[in-house]
């Protein structure tokens, strides 16, 4: 399988880890949308929402909250956008499913409707060390 997620988990694809627990991983988006954008994910494959297990899904979305709940502990954002995407005609662009948790801010200038833009990792990283020791012991 060439996912670039499961690669993710299988430690093949560095990435930087904010959570994980036996069925799911947040980590940080490298082409973040604002400082603090993560990654939700299930460590089974499963495409799309009409293909992720039940049990894999409340997985998921219990990571979700509690990653999001310790992106408003440590980053103070006056909202969040969260979304997950089904399919390319819904603009899915990773066949495995995933959530995003997207800090917003008024003001911010995230321009939300064009495309992605690398990230400065150093700054990444650091915001994840914020996030991960805001998270519930």
């Amino acid at each position: 399988m060439d996912c670039i997620l499961c690669k993710i988990i299988a430690e093949k694809v560095p990435s930087v880890k904010v959570f994980e627990d036996g069925r799911s991983l947040a980590f940080m988006d490298i082409n973040p949308r604002s400082d603090g954008h993560c990654l939700i994910i299930p460590k089974t494959h499963a495409p799309t929402l009409f293909d992720i297990s039940e049990e894999d899904l409340v997985a998921v979305t219990s990571t979700a909250k509690r990653v999001a709940m310790a992106i408003k502990a440590s980053l103070a954002p006056e909202g969040m956008l969260v979304y997950q995407l089904n399919g390319k005609v819904a603009m899915q662009l990773v066949d495995h499913f995933h959530v995003h948790l997207v800090p917003r801010w008024k003001n911010e200038g995230v321009d939300l409707a064009h495309g992605f833009q690398p990230g400065n990792m150093e700054k990444i990283r650091g915001i994840a060390a914020r996030i991960a020791s805001a998270l519930p012991k």
